[in-house]
């Protein structure tokens, strides 16, 4: 038996030795592959079976060339096939801000390094990851993260939990990169995404602004009880609450004037005079407003204010509301700001 009959006598080809063939010659004619797109796994079968491969008859090449034309020349429609692909394909016809985003997270995924995805992640989400994964994926991660990230993170993470993770650090230092790159690419498609909401905001303000509209007493109950079960959430709660009271630490003395222009008088007389009457921090609201307002609108308010006597605690709760919701509408519409009541306060404010 010839040399020549050895070949021609070989077994049919697979579609992978095919492949393999195809490859080959491609390469073979200084062709240029993308073959680093492809999954990893399927890269290790192709050098495989190129590794399999010797000697191939012409006739053989020629059949598998010709079988791979006639596939070629039967496709009608040649589609991106990857997430990346079809980005660059569509991205010219999204709206620019979309187009920007899927643009990024493109480069940022290129050659399969997902990891810049989970670095950009805010760092309560990265909290979520330290909370949820085991151990020494979240040393992997900590590790990838910037120094100043990974010390806000760390600090966001519970005690115990963040020491156990950073003993297991000891443990990453002969992880190999294949293996990080695969982490990564998981925590990506896990955590990377935005997650749907079924509440536009966060529970501290849409607990805030029901508390806003609560009776005093009713309000300082809940409060009360908060704290007790969850001190910090509780504190946040409290920040998010904008009352009478607040007026005087949170508001500039300048927009005094335009929060009160919807307001009317004679719920502002009652407002005051309820204030006036009050403890002192609801005094102290009640004299800023007065001393942000001209003398003759300060003092005519005083004057109806003193003229009423002694107001019903629900008529005092109800015209104090109008007053800081005319406040509260103007922040939501961005024509004000509060100051933080840690904030030190300027002279002129």
């Amino acid at each position: 038996m010839g040399f020549e009959t050895q070949i021609s006598g070989a077994p049919a080809l697979n579609r992978r030795r095919k492949a393999a063939v195809i490859v080959q010659m491609l390469i073979s004619d200084g062709g240029s592959l993308s073959l680093s797109e492809l999954p990893e796994a399927l890269q290790e079968l192709l050098t495989g079976e190129l590794g399999a491969l010797r000697l191939v008859d012409r006739d053989t090449v020629s059949a598998v060339a010709a079988e791979f034309t006639s596939e070629l020349e039967k496709i009608g429609l040649s589609a991106p096939g990857t997430r990346d692909g079809a980005i660059a394909a569509i991205a010219d016809h999204l709206s620019p801000d979309l187009a920007r985003k899927l643009r990024a997270q493109t480069q940022s995924v290129r050659r399969g390094d997902h990891w810049p995805l989970i670095i950009d992640l805010p760092a309560d989400r990265i909290v979520d990851i330290m909370t949820s994964e085991s151990t020494e994926i979240c040393a992997v991660v900590l590790s990838k993260l910037p120094i100043v990230k990974a010390a806000d993170v760390l600090v966001k993470t519970p005690g115990e939990r963040a020491r156990r993770i950073t003993f297991a650090m000891s443990q990453t230092g002969q992880i190999a990169p294949d293996a990080v790159r695969r982490i990564g690419a998981a925590l990506a498609q896990d955590y990377g995404a935005v997650r749907p909401r079924a509440f536009d905001k966060a529970p501290v303000q849409r607990l805030g602004a029901i508390l806003n509209s609560t009776a005093t007493d009713t309000r300082e109950d809940v409060l009360e009880g908060l704290g007790a079960a969850d001190p910090e959430f509780a504190s946040d709660v409290r920040r998010a609450i904008f009352t009478f009271k607040d007026i005087a630490p949170r508001v500039k003395s300048t927009d005094i004037p335009n929060c009160l222009r919807s307001v009317d008088n004679a719920v502002m007389s009652t407002a005051i005079a309820a204030a006036l009457s009050g403890d002192a921090a609801l005094v102290d609201s009640a004299e800023f407003i007065l001393s942000s307002l001209s003398q003759r609108m300060a003092g005519q308010l005083r004057d109806d204010a003193a003229e009423m006597g002694p107001i019903k605690k629900s008529e005092a709760e109800t015209a104090m509301a109008a007053v800081t919701t005319a406040i509260r509408e103007l922040v939501e519409n961005g024509m004000i700001t509060l100051r933080d009541p840690d904030e030190d306060r300027t002279p002129e404010e």
